[in-house]
């Protein structure tokens, strides 16, 4: 894949995350949420919330596999700290790294944006807490989507052994798929909040690749 693709995969998943909070916050818009919240795509949320349920183990799973997940940024935060040791300069750390840092420091931006900017709440209130709080895009996805597939994308210049490579990818694919099921087998989450994890950080994942493939140029 091209890097212009991959630029127009990252446009493609804004314009989609663009038209999906458009639709959340004026198509079948209805009060249907824990203290009467206003939710967009409303008999389709219910319908997704009604047939996964409500299981508390997969609250607990997907807890844990949040753990797991940001386990990659601690490696490669050691792998950059090694580096500099070694070589002694902030210059000679690889440049993939930094572009990393940056993609991280991105998605914390758009979940702190959307902490503030509300599009959805969830669908039940959380244990300890008073009040219904925000649930779109859901947290749990864009970070096991963004850290968890950006380790994806950089297992081929870090593991050099072709079968180790391929259990990585394939646990890491693991984390990502039960991460997104299990917040909705959670009952935490409405369906749109899952797709909208994955659109955004869809967009920040295509970006990545496309900015290493620049890096990798020059």
């Amino acid at each position: 894949m091209n890097t212009k693709t991959k630029f127009t995969i990252a446009g493609v998943c804004g314009i989609l995350l663009a038209i999906l909070i458009v639709m959340l916050k004026t198509v079948d818009v209805a009060p249907i949420g824990p203290e009467g919240t206003s939710i967009g795509l409303s008999h389709l949320n219910k319908a997704a919330n009604e047939f996964f349920g409500q299981h508390d183990i997969w609250y607990d799973i997907t807890k844990k596999l949040g753990y797991v997940g940001v386990l990659p940024l601690l490696i490669f935060a050691l792998v950059g700290l090694v580096q500099l040791i070694k070589r002694k300069s902030l210059l000679k750390i690889d440049k993939d790294l930094y572009a990393l840092a940056g993609l991280y420091v991105a998605i914390i931006g758009v979940y702190a944006l959307f902490e503030k900017v509300i599009i959805n709440y969830r669908p039940m209130i959380m244990a300890g807490d008073e009040h219904v709080e925000a649930s779109f895009p859901s947290s749990h996805t864009l970070l096991a989507c963004g850290i968890v597939g950006s380790t994806i994308i950089l297992l081929s210049k870090y593991i050099k052994n072709d079968k180790l490579r391929m259990v990585l990818t394939i646990i890491c694919l693991l984390i990502i798929f039960f991460t997104a099921i299990g917040r909705l087998l959670a009952g935490v989450h409405w369906l749109t909040d899952v797709i909208g994890g994955i659109l955004a950080s869809g967009i920040l994942l295509a970006a990545f690749s496309g900015v290493r493939d620049i890096i990798d140029r020059n």
